[in-house]
């Protein structure tokens, strides 16, 4: 998990951003249930009434409130309502404190409606107006009275007095004759309107949210993605080897993707869910209501589901990223192979093959499937339950009158936020084993040390006027985790104007040895200095600049003969690549084709015979004008007309130039220079083809098995 947090690092800036977006969301999609308890308790019940504090009140009605308070509370209420029209309404003032005027009004209010809702109630309530207005009874003994009829309603609730200390309004303005239906309406519409802001702002914030986090997802695959070719580019064979190309294809593809889908989900859903959850509990504490431990009960319980099925499915994940990696391999192998798996009757076998790698893969998501489909029928149990759990606790309350029908749904709808909130969670714990793995493979290959790096300080400066010399010195080479060394004690001098060719047996290690001069690998033992240089001072781009590699197969890429040709940089010149491709000998196939130079080449060349192939990569390294020139058995598929045409152009166009060439045909290097014959990892014998038919007893034979006797006596 700290891998993705790591790869989303980069776009800290607009992380901050949607936290922030969240915020606004998550106060408006907190606010909504808020205003639809106000909707029900104060828009429906109380007829659009919202305190004990009328905005009119009759003077009649104003004294008769006053002989139940303290002659301090009574002179805030005369200030409060100083306002008198012709018909005796007095009117709130604007400057009037609604929070202390409630407080004052609250307990009066309700015991003088509770004396007006029965006879007997409101011919004591005539008497005790009687009583003071003829100074038989004090403010203090009506207060007595008061406290009287509140012991009787001992054991209600502040909620339920304060319905009945609006009751009372209603039934006030309702004596004024002010319609309550154009109260409500007007309630209604003003906090309709403000859920409706309040849903269209929670709308917009929630499609910028989706947006921004597409956006830094995108760029999450996209900067891995470059990140991972850029490290696989830099990867000696050795570390390919180690994770295997169809292991870096995976890594490169199905990895990035699992963990771009779930930066989209972090960004979107887990950055929103504690959020939510939190604000949430801050809400449900702020109803006041006593079912908190609900919300409590039911979080456990989803924390217990969630970390039980992550136990059981995480480790499973991994594995199954391992079977990807090996269906991949499986699958190319099969596909890059099969000419040879149809030319030996294996498809039976390829099929069974194929049909483990994919089985194995299938049992493990089915296994994982299935333990994770029990996570949404237990939240949706969990859920449905707390639903079930808050009505039944929740309509006591109403029906002691301790809670409001408005309240209890502000109370259901913000438990259901809090629920939802670790839904999403556990659906995001769906994803978050898997793409953690993904992550961590990413990790892994990002993390991998290169063997072969530039020296701090190159000599490049040096070779800025290359000959070409390529130096041999007492060289051996060991590949990573052999036990026998591949090349031996290798010295020799390939010197510019001049052809090396290198011959041997099968295995003797002439490829490794050309591995060597382009830095594929590096010396164990020994040095290889161009003009006096080691190559391990030079820059891998100037030393691989400067030589002209064309190995054993011909690869080509897709797209046309042009851009093969010049794939060896910018600045090959259309007259080149043309050049390039005559004394490759494959301008004649070249001119057969109705697009000529821009006819297309399939992946890896596949629309071309193996010597066209050849001869494309041949013209692609000689249009590049190196210095340096290897070519590793580059000849074998080409006929023995064709092989001295381009040898001949070949040699007028290199005669500047340094050329080693491994090749297992005599016909192809009995005109070089020097020639030497290896064996087992030595140099066996050097010397001209001549010199080697009498010196060297190796060459001899190979000589023998390709060449006729009279060929051999005629060179002696």
């Amino acid at each position: 998990m700290k891998n993705i947090f790591r790869f989303m690092a980069k776009a800290k800036g607009a992380v901050l951003g949607i936290v922030l977006l969240l915020i606004v969301q998550a106060y408006c999609d907190l606010a909504i249930p808020s205003y639809t308890s106000d909707l029900l308790n104060v828009g429906l019940q109380q007829n659009g009434v919202e305190d004990a504090v009328p905005d009119t009140i009759r003077d009649e009605s104003l004294r008769t409130l006053e002989l139940f308070l303290a002659d301090e509370d009574a002179e805030v209420l005369e200030k409060a309502y100083r306002e008198e029209d012709a018909d005796g309404i007095r009117k709130l003032s604007e400057d009037a404190d609604r929070e202390v005027l409630d407080e004052i009004l609250l307990l009066p209010e309700s015991v003088v409606f509770q004396m007006s809702g029965s006879d007997e109630g409101a011919a004591m309530l005539e008497q005790i107006q009687a009583a003071v207005a003829s100074g038989a009874m004090s403010g203090a003994d009506v207060r007595r009275q008061m406290e009287e009829k509140l012991s009787q309603m001992e054991g209600l609730t502040e909620t339920y007095l304060s319905q009945v200390a609006i009751g009372y309004v209603s039934a006030e303005y309702e004596t004024q004759g002010i319609d309550l239906n154009q109260i409500r309406n007007r309630y209604l519409f003003r906090v309709g309107g403000k859920m409706l802001v309040m849903a269209l702002l929670m709308a917009v914030v929630a499609i910028l949210v989706g947006y921004i986090a597409s956006v830094v997802s995108a760029g999450i695959g996209r900067d891995l993605r470059e990140q991972l070719y850029t490290k696989v580019m830099s990867f000696t064979s050795a570390e390919i080897e180690k994770f295997s190309t169809a292991s870096l294809i995976t890594r490169c593809t199905n990895d990035i993707q699992h963990v771009q889908m779930l930066s989209v989900m972090l960004l979107r859903m887990v950055s929103y869910a504690p959020i939510l959850a939190v604000a949430g509990v801050i809400k449900v504490v702020q109803t006041g209501s006593q079912m908190s431990w609900i919300i409590v009960v039911a979080v456990l319980a989803l924390a217990v589901c969630i970390s039980i099925l992550f136990a059981v499915a995480y480790p499973k994940f991994k594995i199954m990223q391992q079977l990807v990696d090996r269906l991949n391999l499986v699958s190319r192998e099969l596909l890059t192979g099969v000419m040879p798996v149809r030319a030996f009757g294996r498809q039976k076998y390829e099929e069974e093959r194929f049909a483990k790698a994919n089985t194995d893969l299938f049992r493990t998501q089915l296994f994982t499937n299935r333990t994770m489909t029990f996570m949404m029928p237990v939240m949706m149990l969990i859920m449905n339950g707390v639903s079930v759990l808050i009505v039944w606790v929740g309509g006591k309350g109403v029906d002691q009158g301790t809670v409001q029908v408005g309240d209890l749904t502000a109370f259901i709808t913000y438990s259901m936020v809090i629920i939802m909130s670790f839904l999403m969670l556990s659906m995001i714990s769906i994803m978050l084993p898997r793409a953690g793995v993904a992550a961590d493979r990413i990790r892994e290959v990002l993390d991998t040390p290169v063997s072969l790096k530039d020296a701090r300080e190159t000599r490049d400066k040096e070779l800025e006027n290359m000959k070409g010399t390529l130096t041999f010195s007492d060289v051996s080479f060991t590949y990573p985790g052999a036990e026998e060394p591949v090349l031996e004690h290798i010295t020799f001098t390939a010197e510019p104007g001049r052809t090396t060719a290198i011959i041997g047996s099968t295995g003797c290690g002439k490829s490794t040895l050309m591995h060597l001069i382009p830095r594929f690998y590096d010396v164990t033992e020994g040095s290889i200095a161009i003009d006096g240089v080691d190559i391990r001072e030079i820059s891998q781009r100037k030393l691989r600049d400067s030589i002209g590699y064309v190995p054993q197969k011909g690869i080509l890429f897709s797209g046309t003969i042009e851009s093969n040709l010049k794939y060896g940089g910018d600045q090959i010149t259309d007259e080149d690549m043309e050049a390039a491709a005559q004394i490759a000998q494959a301008e004649e196939f070249i001119e057969t084709k109705k697009k000529r130079y821009q006819a297309s080449i399939a992946q890896n060349g596949s629309n071309v015979s193996g010597g066209q192939r050849q001869r494309l990569s041949i013209a692609r390294a000689i249009a590049k004008h190196p210095q340096i020139f290897l070519f590793d058995d580059s000849f074998s598929a080409l006929d023995y007309k064709t092989d001295a045409a381009l040898r001949k152009a070949l040699a007028e166009r290199t005669k500047d130039a340094t050329v080693v060439i491994v090749a297992q045909r005599i016909s192809t290097i009995m005109h070089a220079d020097r020639i030497l014959v290896m064996e087992d990892g030595r140099i066996v014998g050097t010397g001209t083809h001549a010199e080697l038919l009498e010196s060297c007893e190796t060459y001899l034979e190979i000589a023998r098995g390709q060449l006729s006797e009279e060929e051999i006596q005629s060179a002696l």
